[in-house]
């Protein structure tokens, strides 16, 4: 059963009738290359992965909206090669972290060295200064060490030994996950989760997506050579700078914005959860709404464009009461419930 809230970014993006382009026309020539560049990204993230379209147009929507993307799934269904496709797919700077449960604070957001020449300590950039991280696998590493991230990913800088230092921009932190239950992981932080703008949830492909996966490798493609595969980058900060300001002019009526506040709303007061969404979380759904609507060719959102980003968004923000919890309730069967229940807007 296709899932409601993220049915929608699972279709292929386009203009989709000629009164929506004529609305659009008012726009610069950039927003439109860019939402050009950006659905071209999509397709050649595709030449890598089979079936997870949803995955990888949240991804753009985070880029769009400046905003970290956590990707969970269990191992094998192509999380890591996923975020090194759309890496690929972009000119911009990227490295990866691999979290162990050895791994330092310094390791991730650098650290003061003794230079003998100068007698003084000088700072040596860590993997964060770059303007794509991919933090492999967050949850195998120790709360510690997850929560340097946290003034990296809210502040887009670094403080070592009090002194700030910008990251670059774009800065967006793509991480993926086991799922918590799966042995030598550890529980991220409510204050860290709260940091990622989507938690996409990354399954196994369907038999005719497999059989296609089957045949790319028997066909000779290598996960570990990318560029083999005809990967090249489509898009770049050039590209992201002009869809952001596009995106920040998508215009929401005074009903759709009710609508977002209702649903958040509606979470608090939910008998099964203990945790709600917090105004951040309806910030957060309002931006990600207008991403999409942007990237599907309109300059206006409507309830179905909230709806779509309602589960990918919010999802990590609420928390299960655990008697709930053993009753087999979740968090994403408590947002549909919301979802039904709060009237949408004509």
């Amino acid at each position: 059963m296709t899932e409601p809230a993220e049915a929608a970014p699972d279709r292929p993006v386009r203009v989709r009738a000629s009164s929506t382009r004529t609305r659009m026309t008012k726009r610069p020539m950039g927003a439109d290359q860019s939402r050009e560049a950006l659905v071209a990204l999509r397709q050649e993230v595709g030449k890598a992965v089979i079936g997870q379209d949803a995955a990888v147009t949240g991804l753009v929507i985070a880029l769009l909206c400046r905003g970290h993307v956590l990707l969970e799934g269990v191992p094998g269904v192509a999380k890591t090669l996923l975020v090194r496709a759309v890496a690929a797919s972009l000119s911009l700077e990227t490295k990866r972290v691999q979290f162990t449960p050895d791994l330092m604070p310094g390791d991730i957001t650098g650290s003061l060295v003794y230079d003998n020449r100068s007698a003084d300590f000088t700072f040596r950039p860590g993997p964060v200064f770059c303007n794509l991280l991919l933090a492999d696998e967050i949850n195998r590493t120790p709360p510690k060490t997850q929560a340097s991230l946290l003034e990296a990913m809210e502040e887009r800088q670094v403080s070592v030994d009090g002194t700030p230092r910008l990251l670059p921009d774009p800065f967006v932190v793509c991480a993926t996950q086991n799922p918590v239950e799966y042995e030598g992981t550890y529980p991220l932080p409510e204050a860290q989760l709260d940091r990622f703008l989507l938690k996409l949830t990354v399954g196994l492909p369907s038999r005719d997506d497999e059989v296609k996966v089957l045949l790319a490798h028997n066909g000779g493609f290598d996960p570990r050579d990318l560029s083999a595969a005809g990967l090249r980058p489509v898009a770049g900060a050039a590209e992201l700078a002009a869809g952001r300001e596009a995106v920040r002019e998508v215009t929401v009526a005074p009903e759709v914005m009710g609508y977002i506040i209702d649903l958040c709303r509606a979470t608090r007061t939910s008998p099964s959860l203990s945790l709600g969404v917090s105004p951040r979380g309806a910030t957060a759904l309002l931006s990600t709404a207008k991403a999409w609507a942007w990237l599907s060719g309109r300059d206006y959102l409507t309830p179905d464009d909230v709806k779509a980003l309602a589960r990918p968004t919010l999802r990590h923000r609420v928390s299960v009461r655990p008697e709930a919890e053993l009753e087999g309730v979740t968090g994403d069967g408590v947002l549909d419930g919301v979802l039904s229940s709060v009237p949408v807007p004509r």
